[in-house]
């Protein structure tokens, strides 16, 4: 059988089945950012026992001094735990379901992707691409944990637009038959997750083909006939984008120091992750709204007017058209439309027009919310500074590999994931630096 290019099979290392797993799974390192408390918190519930939270580099910590010890400690307990807490292996995919705050049960598979048909910039072609802008600047603090390592463990999650649930649907159909690895609550409120190892030669060539399938080019085309380019999709990055733009660049640094053939094998050329089907219904994609400060819900309405003119892009009262936004201030809230609008999603219209307006408007600022009540809040308080929401659509599944094929990537802060407790924790490690 042929092999999927992007998506593999992989040696999945796992702590000795004793290590609770509310002590060993951590929350992904880039959130609560700002809340040292959490991350306090996190520390007392790992404690000194083994747990992924001493394998990552929590990013409120970044600005610290002794950053260089932090790195070198994390890679000494990598190369201890290779030796004698990462007892268990499975050679082949993890089945994953998540419970999230809804009730809903989200399905997964792990593997390893192959960061040879991953690249990172906007306008990408390659069989896996980023949903949103890589900020590169937020590369090489990760880099300086990445080398050196010889483990890595993933909180990527990927989506792949499997209208036909071929992929990771009928593995979870037969879980009864698969080797339980975990279950149990993940720390502070992450909720309940459970794994099976798939390594079942028929069911990991089942994987691959329907892999296959959805990358080819005739389905490619059948789903995006407007597409300016031939290239097919295979799967989108849904969370964790620079995680794996680091994995990603830090292959590129490695690949000079390797013979061809070693590139052809090489730990370091994949990077695992955990995919998941985007027209799952448990796969909750929620619109991050935007709201502009120091400013008035007169003074946004009229710039809008203005520069829906000045770019052709029509804006009108009413939702007859089909990107439509709401605006909310203080003093009136209407919803609106763009005739010609000048990006594939109202998102990315909307984000052209706030840039327009920033430029215009030095005085103001502007910020990414996810909850609609807060934006609610914000905009109609006679208290504090003055804000006017931009409150955009629920997202059709669709409309995010739409946004990535038309569009090169989604805008900054399009899209999450559920809430900062419902991302992927840190669970199943690999190597990445040969064998201990």
């Amino acid at each position: 059988m042929e092999k999927t290019p992007c998506f593999m099979p992989a040696h999945i290392l796992l702590p000795d089945a004793a290590v609770p797993l509310g002590q060993w799974g951590c929350i992904a390192c880039d959130q609560f950012t700002s809340d040292r408390s959490y991350w306090e918190k996190a520390a007392c519930a790992a404690g000194d026992g083994p747990s992924a939270l001493h394998l990552i580099l929590p990013e409120v910590y970044l600005a610290d001094s002794g950053l260089q010890d932090r790195v070198d400690k994390i890679h000494r307990t990598m190369q201890a735990y290779q030796q004698d807490v990462l007892t268990r292996a499975v050679d082949g995919f993890v089945y994953v379901e998540r419970t999230l705050q809804s009730g809903r049960v989200r399905q997964g598979l792990v593997g390893r992707v192959d960061l040879e048909a991953y690249n990172y910039h906007r306008g990408s072609l390659s069989l896996i691409r980023p949903s949103e802008n890589t900020v590169e600047s937020r590369i090489p603090p990760r880099m300086a944990v990445r080398r050196g390592a010889a483990l890595e463990t993933p909180h990527v999650m990927m989506l792949a637009d499997d209208p036909g649930c071929t992929l990771v649907e009928p593995i979870g159909a037969r879980k009864e038959e698969l080797r339980p690895l975990y279950e149990g609550e993940l720390m502070l409120g992450g909720g309940h997750v459970a794994g099976w190892a798939v390594e079942d030669p028929a069911l990991i060539a089942q994987i691959q083909q329907a892999v296959l399938g959805l990358s080819s080019a005739g389905a490619f085309g059948a789903k995006y006939p407007n597409a300016p380019n031939n290239k097919p999709l295979a799967l989108a990055v849904g969370d964790g984008n620079h995680s794996l733009a680091t994995a990603k660049a830090y292959w590129e640094e490695l690949k000079p120091t390797l013979t061809p053939e070693q590139r052809l094998d090489h730990p370091a050329r994949w990077c695992l992750a955990e995919v998941c089907n985007v027209q799952s219904e448990a796969v909750e994609i929620e619109p991050i709204h935007r709201v502009l400060f120091n400013t008035s819900y007169e003074t946004v309405l009229l710039n809008l007017v203005t520069w829906s003119d000045k770019n052709m892009a029509g804006v009108h009262f009413g939702d007859q058209y089909h990107q439509k936004f709401q605006l909310i201030g203080l003093n009136g809230s209407c919803t609106l439309s763009f005739e010609n609008p000048t990006a594939p999603l109202v998102v990315g219209t909307v984000d052209e027009f706030v840039e327009y307006f920033l430029e215009n408007h030095p005085e103001a600022r502007v910020d990414y919310i996810h909850d609609e009540a807060a934006v609610r809040a914000f905009s109609t308080s006679a208290a504090g500074e003055g804000a006017v929401g931009l409150l955009l659509p629920a997202l059709e599944k669709g409309d995010l590999f739409r946004g990535v094929v038309l569009g090169g990537v989604l805008p900054r802060k399009t899209f999450s994931m559920g809430h900062a407790e419902e991302k992927r924790y840190y669970i199943e490690c690999r190597r990445i630096a040969g064998e201990p």
